[in-house]
C-alpha cells in the first residue's frame, strides 16, 4: 500500500513554503493537524513534506507560531490613549477571540516550553509595549499582562473546545455573560495589585498536610 498523501506527478515540483505549510495546516485545525493531511493538501508527499519539517511535533509548534505571529496584538500607544483598564479589555477580548478561532493552539500558548522564540519575543515585546505605553515597571506590566493572559486563554480553551456550532449558538449569551463577569472580577483584582503597589508573590494552595 502507498504511503504517499498523493499520488506523485508530472512536470516541475511543486513549491513547499513555510506559509504555504502554515495555511494548510491552519485550514485543517491543529486538533486534525497531520503530515498526510497537509501534504495532501499541498499537493505532494508527506515524505517530500518531512524534508521541510522533521516531525508531527515540529509541525503543530509551526502552524500554532505562524498564528500567533499573524495576530493583530492590540497596541498600548494607539492614539488617542485609551485608560489602562480599557485596553486590558480589548486585550482579553482579542485574545479570547484568538483562542475560540483556534482550538488546539491554547497549550502553545499557556505553557512556557511549548512556545517558540518568536512567539515568546512578541509577548515580551508586548510586555514593555505596555510598560512604556503606561508608565509602569517592567516586572508588574509583565505581571499584569501574562495573569491577565492565563486565565483569559484557560478559560477560553475550556469554554469553547469541542463545541459545535450548534451547541455554540445555543449556550452563547450564558457563556459570554459568565467568561465577561470572571475576567472582569479577575481584571479588578490584577489593577488593584498594581495601583497599590501590593506584592506579586504568589500564594501556596497547596493542601494541608494529613495528620
Amino acid at each position: 500500500m502507498s504511503t504517499s498523501a498523493v499520488p506523485p506527478s508530472r512536470g516541475r515540483p511543486r513549491t513547499i513554503t513555510r506559509e504555504r505549510i502554515a495555511d494548510a495546516g491552519i485550514a485543517l485545525g491543529l486538533p486534525a493537524l497531520t503530515f498526510v493531511g497537509v501534504a495532501g493538501a499541498l499537493g505532494v508527499t508527506h515524505m517530500a513534506l518531512y524534508k521541510h519539517v522533521p516531525s508531527l511535533e515540529a509541525l503543530k509548534q509551526l502552524v500554532a507560531e505562524e498564528i500567533f505571529g499573524r495576530w493583530a496584538l492590540p497596541r498600548a500607544d494607539a492614539q488617542p490613549p485609551r485608560p489602562l483598564a480599557d485596553y486590558l479589555v480589548h486585550f482579553i477580548a482579542s485574545l479570547r477571540d484568538l483562542v475560540r478561532a483556534h482550538p488546539g493552539l491554547a497549550p502553545h500558548l499557556i505553557r512556557r516550553s511549548a512556545a517558540t522564540a518568536p512567539m515568546r519575543a512578541k509577548i515580551v515585546d508586548h510586555q514593555n509595549q505596555v510598560a512604556a505605553a503606561y508608565g509602569l515597571p517592567t516586572d508588574r506590566a509583565r505581571w499584569l499582562l501574562s495573569t491577565l493572559a492565563f486565565h483569559c486563554i484557560a478559560v477560553a480553551d475550556t469554554l469553547y473546545a469541542g463545541l459545535s456550532a450548534e451547541e455554540r449558538a445555543a449556550d452563547e449569551a450564558e457563556i459570554e455573560a459568565e467568561f465577561g463577569w470572571g475576567m472582569h472580577t479577575l481584571l479588578l483584582g490584577a489593577l488593584r495589585v498594581i495601583e497599590e503597589n501590593l506584592p506579586l508573590d504568589a500564594p501556596s494552595f497547596r493542601a494541608p498536610a494529613a495528620g
